[in-house]
């Protein structure tokens, strides 16, 4: 259910919006920043929720109440979604589902909530004709912004808007999360939580999900013999990891995983301090032949090669440029 108390972790956004419900101190406009499967749909649900609840509690939504159960239910009279059909929101998404719709009182509620999941689509124009209307609300609208890029929103509408940003959740949480709610193996699941880099979503997706299982061993098999495999080798590896069903990026990451275990070894000669305990034999192998400076340059070759394909750089000579440093 949509309620604060079953958000992990995000403390900080969690007591910005509680303490707003409570003193009655509710912004008109709100961004809620952070990467896909860190929380905000959650907390804009949440939010959305407690402040049309009945019968609150704690400044968290009772659950029982009518106003609870159509939340619960996406039928709320008063709790909007802009949707789009097309790639990017368009200027006639906003005037249509809200610009037009935001004059008309609330139906049932004291509030009258728009939520727009993915307002980095929004097309420049759409941008503006929203700001006209963020600048001049009626006094019971609140719209709420959510966004894995806040630079994709124009700089007027940063300014008339309550920034919160989600935040990574530790791996403890993450972890215990896993273990106790998808009764996720402990081993897996501290492995999923490294994995996840504190984003709880892409952990419970992981956790559900077959590929990844099938993802660690594919990654595994290329780390443990790379010393064999010459740099075409390697590259036509990942080339066959990109047709399957994972990410890219979700490959890369365990990739890093493993060389920051093969650092950690090296530094502490510790193995339960690592991830891949179970391949101790060719993490200690691997920090033994290789340098501080090997290991660094890997795990920064590997993190260029993330932001190279995010800036869409052709995939061949990115992971030519990894490989060849993995080999160096």
């Amino acid at each position: 259910m949509a309620n604060f108390r079953n958000i992990i972790g995000q403390d900080q956004a969690k007591e910005h919006f509680q303490t707003a419900i409570e003193t009655g101190n509710i912004s008109h406009a709100y961004i809620i920043n952070g990467e896909t499967g860190s929380g905000r749909r959650m907390l804009a649900d949440a939010f959305a929720k407690t402040l049309q609840c009945e019968k609150r509690q704690d400044s968290d939504a009772c659950d029982g109440c009518k106003s609870c159960h159509q939340a619960e239910s996406g039928n709320h009279p008063d709790i909007r979604y802009i949707t789009h059909e097309k790639a990017s929101i368009s200027v006639d998404d906003i005037r249509e589902q809200l610009n037009n719709d935001i004059q008309i009182k609330p139906y049932s509620s004291g509030h009258k909530i728009y939520i727009i999941p993915d307002a980095n689509k929004m097309t420049e124009q759409a941008q503006n004709a929203l700001l006209k209307t963020i600048e001049e609300p009626p006094a019971y609208a609140v719209i709420l912004l959510l966004t894995d890029n806040l630079n994709a929103l124009l700089p007027t509408i940063q300014s008339r808007c309550v920034t919160i940003n989600t935040k990574p959740i530790s791996k403890e949480e993450i972890a215990g999360y896993l273990i106790s709610h998808l009764s996720m193996e402990p081993k897996q699941a501290e492995i999923a939580a490294g994995f996840c880099q504190g984003n709880m979503g892409k952990a419970i997706r992981f956790a559900n999900s077959q590929d990844f299982q099938q993802m660690k061993e594919d990654t595994l098999h290329l780390l443990i013999n790379i010393d064999n495999l010459d740099v075409s080798e390697i590259v036509d590896t990942i080339r066959i990891f990109s047709q399957k069903k994972g990410m890219i990026n979700d490959y890369l990451d365990l990739m890093l995983l493993w060389y920051r275990d093969v650092l950690m070894f090296k530094v502490t000669k510790d193995a339960n301090l690592l991830l891949y305990r179970d391949q101790f034999h060719d993490i200690s192998h691997q920090a033994s032949t290789r340098t501080y400076e090997d290991i660094e340059n890997i795990l920064q070759a590997i993190d260029k090669a993330k932001m190279r394909l995010d800036a869409n750089v052709n995939f061949d000579v990115t992971m030519e440029l990894m490989a060849l440093t993995m080999k160096e």
